[in-house]
């Protein structure tokens, strides 16, 4: 079952590990975002352990690719580029795309109820409208994917991609059709279960495609910001503009 996403306090916390893995999953369900700062005394306390627990988290973190520290400014989630939005979408569809392709076998019956209830709670969290949570369920289905197929290695590198992916979207990706993203999973698990492992790797190539190409640079932001402020022009102006174009 997924982890449920969970305050600081709620459970104790005592390993740079746990705390590490406490930050990551707020990361994966947006409620920590690209360039946000984490400071040490603030996150110490919040944990309740000493400083220095939390800056061998942070250093944890750090090593995975998910925060950095900067001269005079401490430690912030990092905020990827265009580019590599690009890299991580590529790297989570040639990793699970090649996981479902190798496949030696029909999915255990544990396994796909395992998915199934999995994609039932991405529903109930769409339903209730709890943003968090259903971003926190829509990465974290390949992440369970991973597992049921018999391959905690590559769980753990997608916690790490699928938590990437989720800045990347705050930050590059336009409005996400997460009801999409939830019918996309169930079309997946409904082709393992009846055994055809080229139709769910098919399935999931146009999922992670499809999630991909949503994604704008930093430059459409200033185009629309163009946009708006051409909308904005005088009457006349905007008259004389709609003319010439």
């Amino acid at each position: 079952m997924s982890r449920p996403v969970s305050s600081p306090e709620s459970t104790a916390v005592r390993h740079p590990d746990a705390i590490a893995d406490r930050i990551l999953e707020a990361i994966r369900a947006g409620r920590i975002v690209a360039g946000q700062k984490l400071g040490e005394q603030a996150l110490a306390a919040l944990f309740g352990v000493s400083r220095t627990l939390v800056r061998e988290a942070l250093g944890r973190l750090s090593a995975r690719g998910m925060v950095q520290v900067l001269p005079g400014r401490g430690w912030q989630v990092v905020q990827p580029s265009a580019a590599e939005a690009r890299d991580a979408f590529a790297a989570r569809t040639a990793i699970e795309a090649g996981l479902l392709h190798t496949l030696p076998g029909p999915l255990p019956a544990p396994a796909l109820r395992r998915l199934k209830k999995h994609v039932a709670q991405e529903r109930a969290a769409l339903r209730s409208g709890d943003a968090a949570q259903r971003s926190y369920l829509l990465g974290d289905f390949h992440v369970c994917l991973a597992e049921c197929a018999g391959s905690p290695l590559l769980a753990e590198i997608l916690r790490n991609l699928t938590a990437r992916t989720t800045l990347i979207a705050a930050l590059y990706q336009s409005n996400a059709d997460a009801r999409r993203s939830c019918a996309d999973h169930a079309e997946i698990v409904a082709a393992l279960e009846q055994g055809d492992h080229a139709a769910a790797t098919q399935l999931l190539r146009q999922h992670i495609e499809q999630v991909a190409q949503g994604l704008r640079s930093p430059g459409d932001a200033d185009d629309a910001l163009a946009s708006l402020r051409a909308a904005l022009l005088p009457t006349r102006g905007l008259f004389t503009s709609l003319q010439e174009n």
